[in-house]
C-alpha cells in the first residue's frame, strides 16, 4: 500500500515538474524580431519559399519568441542589393544568391556556383565537409556578414532564346540575362550579359531589351511565362550545375543571438536547403511537360558550344587566380576537391545514372 502511494505521488510530481519546466525554459529566452530581405519575388514559391521555410521553422522551434519577417525583393531594397542591406545593418538578415555580387569580387561566386563546376551534391559536400564553409567565412569577414546554405536548385536549364543557338558564332552580340560569372564567360564568347532581377526579366525579354534569358528551370520558368516571348528552351545550364542559395546575417546581430537561437537558425537553413531541392526535383518534370505542350521547343546546346564555353570559363579562372589573391585562396583547394569528386562520380554515380536512365527509356517504349 505504501509502495503504491509512493509511486502515485512520484508520478504526479514528475508530471507537474514537466508541466512547469517547459514554460519556464521558454520564458527564459528573449523575444527577438528580425527582418529578412529576399532577392526574389513572392510569386516564386520555391526560391522565395526558402526564406519562408527558415522563418516558419525558427518561430515554431522557439515558441514564437524568435520571429523573422520576410520581405520580397523591392519591398525594402531591390533584389540585387540584399548584401549591402545586411552589411550595413539595414536588415538583420537576407536570402540571396551570392554570385549576384561578383561585381564586388568574383570570389563571391564560389558560395553559389561557378560555370562547369560542381553539381548539387558535390557542392554541398565541398561546403560542409571539404572546407568550403571555412574558406568562405574567412572571405566574408571583410563584409561584416556570416552565411549559411539555405536552398539548392539542382542543375539548371540553359534558358530561353528568340532564335536557335547552334554554334558559338550565334552567341556574338547576344544580349542575355545571365547571373554570376557566367556573364563574364558569355562575354568572352562575344555575348552581352545583363544582370536583371527575376521579377524584371519577362518585360525585358518581351520588349526585346534582351534576346535571351535564364532563370532556374521549368517550374519557375513556367510561372514567369518566358515561353510566351521566346520559344527556344536550351539545356543544360552549364553555368549552374547546382545553385546554392545563402542566408546571410549581419555579424553583429548574429552575436546578439542566444546560442540556442543560433543553433535553431542554422538547422532551419539546412531544412530550407533540403525542402527547396526536393520541391524543384518533384515539380520540374511536370512543368517541363506543360511547357512543351504549350509550344516550347526543347533544344540541347551543341557540343561545340559547350566546349567553347568550358575553355573560356577555365581561362577566366586562371586569369583571376593570377590577379586576385582572394579568388586563388579558394580556387586552388576547390579545384583539388573537384578532381576527387569527378573521379568518384565517374566510377559509381554517373555509371549508375546513365544505365538506369537509358534502361528506363527503353522500358517506356
Amino acid at each position: 500500500m505504501e509502495r503504491r502511494a509512493f509511486l502515485k505521488s512520484a508520478g504526479l510530481g514528475a508530471a507537474a515538474a514537466t508541466t512547469i519546466a517547459a514554460p519556464a525554459i521558454a520564458q527564459s529566452q528573449p523575444e527577438i524580431k528580425w527582418r529578412l530581405a529576399s532577392s526574389f519575388p513572392k510569386s516564386l514559391d520555391t526560391i522565395y519559399g526558402g526564406a519562408e521555410t527558415i522563418a516558419q521553422r525558427v518561430s515554431a522551434a522557439t515558441g514564437g519568441k524568435f520571429q523573422i519577417r520576410v520581405f520580397a525583393a523591392g519591398e525594402i531594397v531591390p533584389g540585387l542589393q540584399v548584401l549591402d542591406a545586411v552589411q550595413a545593418g539595414t536588415v538583420e538578415m537576407g536570402h540571396t544568391a551570392m554570385y549576384y555580387y561578383v561585381g564586388k569580387d568574383p570570389t563571391f561566386a564560389f558560395e553559389s556556383t561557378i560555370p562547369f563546376g560542381l553539381n548539387t551534391r558535390q557542392h554541398l559536400a565541398w561546403l560542409n565537409q571539404g572546407g568550403g564553409n571555412a574558406l568562405i567565412a574567412d572571405f566574408l569577414k571583410d563584409y561584416n556578414i556570416v552565411s549559411f546554405s539555405a536552398g539548392q536548385t539542382g542543375a539548371q536549364m540553359g534558358g530561353w532564346y528568340r532564335k536557335e543557338i547552334k554554334t558559338p558564332a550565334d552567341l556574338t552580340g547576344l544580349k542575355m540575362r545571365i547571373g554570376g560569372l557566367a556573364g563574364q564567360v558569355l562575354a568572352k564568347l562575344g555575348g552581352v550579359p545583363q544582370q536583371i532581377p527575376g521579377g524584371d526579366i519577362y518585360p525585358a525579354l518581351e520588349k526585346g531589351t534582351i534576346d535571351a534569358a535564364e532563370w532556374v528551370g521549368p517550374y519557375d520558368d513556367e510561372k514567369l511565362g518566358f515561353y510566351k516571348v521566346a520559344k527556344y528552351y536550351y539545356y543544360p545550364g552549364w553555368w549552374e550545375g547546382g545553385l546554392n542559395l545563402s542566408a546571410i546575417v549581419n555579424q553583429a546581430q548574429l552575436e546578439t543571438l542566444p546560442k540556442e537561437y543560433r543553433a535553431i537558425l542554422e538547422a532551419a537553413c539546412h531544412e530550407a536547403t533540403v525542402t527547396m531541392m526536393s520541391k524543384y526535383d518533384a515539380q520540374n518534370p511536370i512543368a517541363l511537360k506543360k511547357l512543351i505542350g504549350s509550344g516550347a521547343l526543347l533544344r540541347p546546346f551543341s557540343r561545340e558550344i559547350l566546349q567553347a564555353a568550358h575553355k573560356a570559363a577555365y581561362a577566366l579562372y586562371d586569369e583571376l587566380a593570377q590577379t586576385n589573391p582572394k579568388w586563388k585562396k579558394i580556387y586552388e583547394p576547390w579545384k583539388a576537391f573537384r578532381d576527387d569528386q569527378y573521379l568518384w562520380f565517374r566510377v559509381a554515380e554517373t555509371t549508375f545514372d546513365n544505365f538506369t536512365f537509358t534502361a528506363g527509356s527503353q522500358r517506356a517504349q
